[in-house]
């Protein structure tokens, strides 16, 4: 299978890539998991946090956002004691403002993905030059949707990380040309082609 240089490290990161990287997210709680594990990364790997992923998983409930939007103190402090857990306070308390923000973003729009997905459309968006590898770390859409998330009160979200969940969460489609994963998602999904 050919797939994006960047998956190659190691079996966890290919997997990751195969199964999950790019294809579309439509359900609430796996693209709150998906954009909190984008939080988590920021001044890290992305391998060490998938290898931390269900630890994270473990220590929010599944990233169900209703629940971790009631912890408390006591709920900080048990993630800041889980072994293995990144002990970054701010981060955690991030994440759980977040997950506050995205339920007063459901009761505007419906559902957090929807509040996503409506800035595309509903399309996976194709730009001209990514297929060839010339991929920004950040373009006016998540420059936009940054903006929008930070006035609505999200922390650690930047445009650098959304457009990684954008990426993430198939809104769009980073693979590079001679990747399987390309046609194969093209194929399955309403496509917009956007010249950037």
């Amino acid at each position: 299978m050919n797939r994006c240089p960047w998956c190659m490290i190691n079996e966890l990161e290919t997997k990751y890539h195969d199964e999950e990287w790019g294809v579309p997210v439509h359900d609430d709680i796996k693209q709150f998991e998906f954009l909190m594990l984008e939080v988590m990364q920021c001044g890290l790997s992305w391998d060490t946090v998938l290898k931390k992923r269900e630890i994270f998983r473990s220590c929010f409930d599944g990233f169900d956002y209703d629940k971790v939007a009631e912890y408390s103190e006591q709920d900080i402090e048990r993630i800041m004691n889980t072994p293995g857990v990144i002990r970054s306070r701010r981060k955690i308390e991030a994440v759980i403002n977040n997950a506050r923000c995205v339920q007063r973003i459901r009761e505007e729009f419906g559902s957090f993905s929807d509040y996503l997905w409506s800035r595309t459309e509903g399309k996976m968006l194709l730009y001209k030059g990514h297929e060839l590898g010339n991929i920004p770390a950040s373009n006016e859409l998540s420059d936009r949707i940054a903006k929008d998330l930070k006035k609505r009160g999200m922390k650690f979200i930047g445009s650098v990380t959304v457009y990684a969940h954008l990426q993430a969460s198939g809104i769009i489609n980073d693979h590079i040309k001679d990747c399987d994963c390309y046609q194969k998602l093209i194929d399955k999904y309403d496509v917009k082609y956007i010249a950037e």
